[in-house]
């Protein structure tokens, strides 16, 4: 899996989330990840997660790291799911030794400190891959919830991108391995 942490801010607002962002943008080909930071508002138009949209308290925060990944796989969505609670555990596991002791948890695919939520996250399908957003909120302005933020924990928002864009690519690289190395029970 490929990885870059872009210097540039970036406003995310859900339009990202598309088939081939991350080559258009970033001239990554194939399965890929990567990080930016940037105030997101995503418009209902552009909303993935139904209940999200249906709520009606919408998605926004001021300052956010966001993390986007495309696969390009056979499109399964029950799968893209797991790997998207996957990341968030990674996730959980990189702000965990960036800041130890912090009451950190995890509730399916967001993450929380006490009571705010840290995270936001969607996977979704296309017609080509499947692709995951999960975002951490950098500062708590401009958000429509109680939430948490790197800032509350101490952690760098860089440091804490390229860190986990590492510690993910490695685990990829773990599960690819993990498949070649076994063999059929009906193998000699």
């Amino acid at each position: 899996m490929l990885s870059a942490w872009l210097e540039e801010t970036l406003a995310y607002d859900g339009s990202q989330l598309r088939a081939h962002w991350i080559l258009r943008h970033c001239g990554l080909v194939g399965d890929a990840v990567v990080a930016f930071r940037g105030p997101c508002r995503v418009a209902d138009r552009e909303m993935a997660d139904l209940e999200d949209l249906l709520s009606g308290v919408g998605i926004a925060g001021d300052d956010m790291v966001h993390f986007l990944c495309e696969c390009f796989d056979d499109g399964d969505l029950l799968r893209a799911v797991y790997v998207q609670r996957l990341f968030s555990a990674a996730a959980g596991d990189t702000l965990r030794a960036l800041a130890p002791g912090v009451d950190l948890r995890r509730q399916g695919d967001d993450l929380f400190v006490g009571p705010g939520k840290l995270s936001i996250s969607i996977a979704t399908r296309s017609p080509v891959s499947t692709l995951i957003h999960f975002a951490v909120n950098v500062s708590n302005e401009g958000t429509p919830v109680h939430t948490a933020a790197l800032a509350d924990l101490g952690v760098d928002p860089a440091e804490f991108a390229q860190r986990l864009l590492g510690d993910w690519t490695a685990e990829v690289e773990s599960v690819r391995l993990a498949r070649a190395k076994v063999r059929a029970k009906d193998e000699a």
